[in-house]
């Protein structure tokens, strides 16, 4: 069933200058759940109405084509097979609403006909912006070259819309995911994508793997004995406090990888800097030491001018990342539950002391995330929660907030729909909100690293790559230092 944009159409992003690559829209397919399921409603639970006003989370995967890939098939295969993974998640074809009868609740609502988009599209062919090379480099790209690759949601309300943009003279193709954060966290739309994939790839000669269990969709399996709802509701922040940049039009996105290695030495290092100050080390995991070599290097690059009274000047500054509760809330939820339970952990550092290059600014932010990991874990279903939102708003008014998008347990890297795994991904939004986007290592010869996806200005992000590469430097000297002692 075709949409109201008509094939061939050229399009530009609402704000990209005209040097952006143009878009040609072939068609735009909506692909319903079959057979139907009943109508339906799922009430938005404490944790999803926590999301109510945020802006969509857009995702974006690369792939490189075979100079022989039959295109025509590729694409009929992602939309054949699409209608699998929208039967097992059919709340997320449905549209958000206010619950009929009420001022203040609102749900999912799936009724017969509601389908997802599927929209397939092609960059033109002599466009270089065009490039998937360059597309998927790590080096710094403009925002405005890939913001057409995801498609907008629906009007109305609605929850999850898909593209398929072929790139460079069809040698490349972009699948683009954009989903309203109140339908499902990051977990749940990134299963829906492995599900998706999974069908798609079982029509292939060799045995497929086996396709991830279905989502579990029952919001009551969450209950509010508190009233956590009454209060995130009324607290909920609007889309300008959640958007805590305001995207220029020469903003960059750029990827900045952590080898297992360069994590080892963070870990070394942290341990170290506890050492020769007589005290404990923090609990430094991989993530741990990924948020707070980051970290590090982004408040030394934002305040290198502002800040130079030394260790503890400044104020207070916060990384913002999300926690799984899933097995923490009581009763525990099924692991794939379809919905958000997620809440936010807030590491605290001055600024000084985060901004100090070497040991002792990622001593720093280390200590602070391993701390508000066991906070955030410790406070789950107490009275903490409560002012949850009061803290996202008062760290992000001071304008020293710095949040975190995606997780490497995702894998979203293990994203093959039949075509090899992805060259790429990046979460677009975080042009938008200022956020780091996390994911594993694409590297297979790297298992175990991170990579880092940042948004900047061109001014600043030079500043943090030079903050970065500053960084790994000194980690490998240290290293080198320690096994000459």
């Amino acid at each position: 069933m075709a949409m109201a944009a008509a094939p061939d159409q050229q399009q530009l992003p609402a704000g990209a200058s005209s040097s952006s690559p143009r878009l040609r829209i072939h068609d735009t397919t909506l692909v319903p759940p079959s057979p139907s399921p009943p109508e339906t409603s799922l009430p938005l639970t404490y944790f999803d109405i926590f999301w109510l006003h945020s802006p969509p989370v857009e995702r974006l995967l690369f792939y490189r084509l075979a100079a022989d890939a039959d295109v025509a098939t590729i694409i009929s295969n992602l939309r054949d097979s699409l209608h699998q993974a929208v039967r097992a998640f059919y709340p997320l074809a449905g549209r958000i609403r206010l619950t009929p009868g009420t001022s203040d609740r609102y749900e999912l609502h799936y009724q017969p006909g509601d389908a997802v988009t599927f929209t397939v599209a092609e960059y033109d062919d002599d466009d270089a912006d065009a490039d998937i090379d360059g597309l998927t480099a790590d080096e710094p790209r403009e925002v405005a070259k890939i913001a057409t690759l995801v498609p907008p949601l629906p009007e109305g309300g609605g929850l999850f819309a898909l593209q398929a943009t072929l790139l460079s003279a069809r040698r490349g193709l972009a699948i683009g995911v954009t989903v309203h954060h109140a339908a499902c966290d990051g977990s749940g739309s990134t299963h829906f994508l492995h599900t998706w994939a999974a069908a798609c790839i079982s029509g292939a000669e060799a045995p497929p793997p086996p396709p991830p269990p279905p989502p579990v969709i029952d919001r009551t399996l969450l209950p509010d004995p508190r009233g956590l709802y009454d209060v995130f509701f009324q607290g909920a922040p609007s889309t300008d406090e959640l958007e805590f940049v305001k995207m220029s039009a020469d903003q960059l996105i750029a990827t900045f990888v952590l080898s297992k290695d360069d994590l080892e030495r963070v870990k070394e290092a942290v341990a170290d800097e506890a050492a020769r100050r007589r005290v404990a080390p923090p609990r430094c995991s991989s993530l741990v030491a990924t948020f707070g070599l980051v970290w590090s290097c982004y408040q030394r690059a934002k305040d290198e001018e502002s800040i130079s009274g030394g260790a503890g000047a400044g104020p207070m500054a916060c990384l913002l990342f999300a926690v799984d509760h899933r097995s923490r809330v009581k009763p525990p939820l099924p692991d794939k539950y379809l919905g958000n339970c997620v809440g936010p952990a807030f590491a605290l550092a001055p600024q000084g002391e985060l901004a100090v290059a070497g040991a002792a600014g990622i001593f720093s932010a280390c200590a602070a995330v391993a701390s508000s990991i066991d906070e955030a874990v410790r406070d789950i279903e107490t009275s903490a929660m409560d002012v949850w939102l009061d803290r996202v708003k008062e760290a992000g008014t001071k304008g020293t907030l710095l949040s975190v998008a995606g997780s490497p347990r995702f894998r979203v890297y293990d994203l093959d729909f039949g075509f090899g795994r992805p060259a790429k991904v990046d979460i677009v939004s975080v042009a938008r909100t200022g956020a780091l986007a996390m994911a594993e290592s694409r590297s297979r010869s790297s298992t175990g690293g991170m990579e880092v996806g940042v948004s900047l200005q061109p001014a600043g992000m030079e500043r943090f790559r030079k903050c970065f590469v500053d960084a790994i430097a000194w980690l490998h000297l240290h290293q080198s230092r320690v096994e000459q002692s």
